[in-house]
């Protein structure tokens, strides 16, 4: 278990990070620069919070009022950085044994040659890292990492280096290396898709602030927040004023709509592209299309709201191009929305 409650000024930049892990893959989510990466720095030992507390399953790593400050050589934690930090003057099997110096030396040969056949690595032993593919680069220092032991793992956006098609085989073999080891998770991604295929848990941070930890399910069907929302790929947003329990009015769309029962802190609706329909009689909006981009396999529709602002009241609907060729051409489409799928968000602006 993981116990994170940690607080950071950087000049005009505070980080105030709070959460728990308990044997789960966690995804932090959030834009650039929201603190994402500061926070597993601080975990791992190499920044150090001004105030909080670090607990990893009952060894306290930090804690700022009984002075202690574990240095990251008795952490115990995995750190798989963006670039991976092989050392480039060691080969595959040096940089694996560099953390299994402990060992008796026969000991530490015998662990490099079973993390060489667990991560497919055999036959590349001599290379140094700038012979080796970004793959290989990644699973180099993921072997080196796991022959250390950790309890730990903290994975800072581990596919960004690398092209989509490697991407999407380093994250099957990822799923096989995750399940294998069992224990606690952080998972740094601004990709919400990554997030669901990765990951169980989620917390949100938001301008260096952490949300309520959620499951992924909750976070991309009924996000609370208008950061949440905007990270789980909604991309329909208006400000909103709540009339009852179940009435809101869109400001920027200037539509009212039937809702769930609306939060008293409401400030946001919200709508997911793919949640609009064209034709339908509650929740209506009548609207004139602006402009039509067609997307590899679909086709993006951008509609003009009764709203009147256009850089606000801008709604996007996306359809399977044999839905949208009965449409095509059509200067004003009249769409909705069920209640259920109006997102009710509380939270700063957009």
């Amino acid at each position: 278990m993981l116990s994170v409650n940690i607080q950071k000024r950087l000049g005009d930049f505070s980080l105030n990070v709070q959460f728990e892990t308990d044997g789960e893959i966690l995804a932090l989510l959030g834009a650039s620069g929201c603190g994402k990466s500061m926070t597993l720095k601080c975990i791992a030992g190499i920044e150090r919070p001004d105030s909080g507390r670090i607990v990893l399953n009952d060894r306290v790593l930090f804690d700022s009022e009984k002075h202690i400050d574990l240095t990251p050589q008795k952490r115990r934690v995995g750190y798989l950085f963006q670039q991976y930090a092989l050392f480039p003057n060691m080969t595959v099997e040096q940089n694996i044994a560099a953390a299994l110096h402990r060992l008796p030396r026969r000991e530490r040969k015998a662990a490099v040659q079973e993390k060489l056949k667990a991560f497919a690595l055999e036959g590349l032993e001599k290379h140094r890292p700038h012979q080796l593919s970004g793959g290989q680069q990644q699973r180099a220092a993921l072997a080196r990492i796991m022959a250390g032991g950790p309890e730990v793992l903290l994975l800072d956006e581990p596919f960004s280096a690398l092209d989509s098609y490697l991407k999407w085989q380093m994250e099957l073999e990822m799923m096989d290396t995750l399940r294998a080891y069992g224990g606690d998770v952080l998972f740094v991604s601004h990709s919400r898709d990554e997030v669901c295929r990765m990951c169980q848990t989620v917390c949100v941070l938001s301008a260096g602030k952490s949300e309520e930890k959620e499951s992924v399910h909750h976070l991309m069907h009924t996000p609370g927040t208008v950061s949440a929302a905007l990270l789980s790929g909604c991309k329909n947003f208006s400000r909103a004023q709540r009339l009852d329990d179940h009435t809101v009015r869109c400001i920027d769309w200037g539509v009212t709509l039937r809702t769930q029962l609306v939060p008293e802190q409401l400030s946001y609706v919200g709508i997911r592209a793919h949640y609009l329909s064209v034709g339908g009689e509650e929740n209506a909006i009548d609207c004139r299309v602006v402009r039509v981009v067609e997307d590899a396999f679909s086709t993006v529709v951008m509609l003009a709201t009764p709203g009147g602002d256009e850089g606000r009241s801008l709604l996007r609907i996306e359809m399977d191009k044999s839905a949208w060729a009965a449409f095509d051409g059509a200067a004003a489409l009249s769409v909705s929305a069920a209640p259920q799928d109006i997102m009710l968000l509380t939270g700063g602006g957009i």
